[in-house]
């Protein structure tokens, strides 16, 4: 099947052939044909299947029936409205969607938190057919009355199981009662949990379920392995690793923020060109990241699920995990980043005896047993407490060795954690003064002046009657 059997319009097949788009990905070819015909959608799909383009062709097909090029905004009311979890993939599908719409009077509008509203104000206000937004920032636009959304026709959900899992159920509601009660609804989904399922029975009518894959299947083109190190070890093996495959295009996923910001300073101390990416980032710094690494200035993105949810990078060969997931699902999620459109790629993760039960759950989640990797040839380096000492030395220079050997019997923090003490480092012993072990006795001088010291007079009470506003004169 090709696109120019879905009877597309012709700007539509104008727009897809500038892009080199001939054939159609497995959930295309499914889900354009239903959503021409106005049924409701529930589809599954991974990241990197085509599901954008899966729902947004044939919402520009049904749209083009009332597309004017008057310029009026009173003829451009808000008709489909797009609704994703992050800034990041609501700019990359409004990206998409301009491109399919580019040949057609169609306007479209991409409205997300962390930014100025005005720029996003003035543009809902000159009249747009297609919103895509994150549901906090388009529940401000509504109260504000930028955006009116009683002619919407259609609704889209994307990456409906992120939304749940970032809390936005509420506002996914309040949302819901402000549309139509006639309207076209597609949700989209990389998997189908119970939540999932309750969300989508309170707004979708008679769907048509759409899965191209497995519920929680990963890519069959994805290497998996998983290496186990002690937990200090991590950052060293992450490197290693780097370095071994020569890998370049890299998303390192962690599951904190401050843990995402430490790792790409250690990797860049490492001399590599690594930048973190989460939500303690501003909107700015997180976009500029990305554009440095699409361009190949980055080599290495670390990122949080959250951050790096809906990434659309293409030729990405390699996630690395370097924290499980707390999630098994997002371990779907994350590998989903590479071996998109039939490319193959690997998902390398790493853990420590105390993720043992991490690892149980995903392995448990996608029915395989992920094989273990060999670490011969690595050997933790030991070059970051050196890099430390050396720091300390010109801190206080002309000091001599003896501080120095004391500073790294202390070991790294796993060694604290464990006990352990590395071999060859002296254990520090500390010089107790005896006198510090008496008892505590009063001198005899201090004693006799406490006692020569005659008692201070006692001030005189205040009168009640005066507190009260008594005893006054006439």
């Amino acid at each position: 099947m090709r696109f120019a059997d879905f009877g597309l319009s012709p700007d539509i097949q104008r727009a897809l052939t500038a892009q080199g788009y001939v054939y159609p990905t497995p959930i295309q070819a499914q889900a354009i044909p239903i959503v021409l015909k106005g049924r409701d959608v529930m589809g599954a799909a991974q990241t990197g299947t085509g599901k954008t383009a899966g729902f947004s062709l044939p919402i520009i097909q049904l749209l083009l029936a009332h597309a004017n090029s008057s310029m009026s905004p009173a003829r451009h009311p808000v008709r489909a409205l797009i609704l994703t979890p992050t800034r990041e993939l609501a700019v990359q599908v409004a990206e998409n969607v301009q491109a399919y719409s580019q040949f057609t009077p169609l306007r479209t509008c991409v409205v997300f938190g962390g930014m100025d509203m005005k720029p996003q104000t003035e543009a809902l206000r000159r009249g747009v057919e297609i919103v895509i937004a994150t549901p906090g920032r388009l529940l401000d636009h509504v109260e504000q009355k930028n955006i009116s959304l009683a002619q919407v026709q259609m609704l889209v959900m994307d990456e409906a199981d992120r939304m749940l899992d970032m809390g936005f159920l509420p506002d996914l509601q309040r949302i819901i009662n402000l549309l139509p009660k006639q309207r076209q609804n597609l949700m989209f989904s990389a998997t189908f949990s119970p939540e999932i399922k309750k969300l989508a029975n309170s707004f979708l009518t008679d769907p048509v379920t759409v899965e191209v894959a497995r519920s929680n299947a990963t890519a069959d083109r994805v290497t998996q392995v998983v290496y186990k190190v002690q937990e200090d070890h991590k950052r060293d093996l992450v490197a290693h690793l780097l370095r071994q495959r020569e890998l370049k295009q890299v998303i390192v996923f962690s599951n904190t923020k401050i843990g995402a910001s430490r790792l790409a300073r250690g990797l860049e101390q490492e001399g590599m060109k690594a930048s973190a990416i989460h939500g303690d980032k501003t909107q700015q710094e997180r976009m500029a990241a990305l554009e440095a690494f699409k361009k190949g200035e980055i080599d290495i993105l670390v990122a949080t699920d959250v951050a790096a949810r809906g990434l659309d990078i293409s030729d990405l060969p390699c996630v690395i995990n370097f924290d499980l997931p707390y999630n098994a699902e997002d371990y779907v999620h994350r590998i989903g980043r590479t071996g998109r459109a039939g490319a193959s790629g690997d998902a390398i993760s790493i853990y420590s005896d105390k993720d043992e039960r991490l690892l149980a759950d995903i392995e448990k989640l996608i029915k395989q047993t992920i094989p273990r990797g060999d670490l011969s040839g690595f050997t933790p380096s030991s070059s970051r407490v050196g890099r430390d000492d050396r720091h300390g030395e010109r801190r206080a220079s002309g000091s001599s060795s003896a501080p120095r050997r004391e500073f790294e019997g202390r070991g790294e923090r796993g060694d604290q954690r464990t006990g352990e003490r590395r071999p060859g480092s002296p254990v520090r012993r500390e010089k107790v003064d005896p006198w510090f072990l008496k008892p505590y006795e009063p001198s005899k001088s201090s004693a006799q002046v406490q006692a020569a010291q005659p008692a201070a007079p006692a001030k005189p009470k205040r009168q009640l009657a005066a507190l009260l506003g008594g005893l006054r004169k006439l």
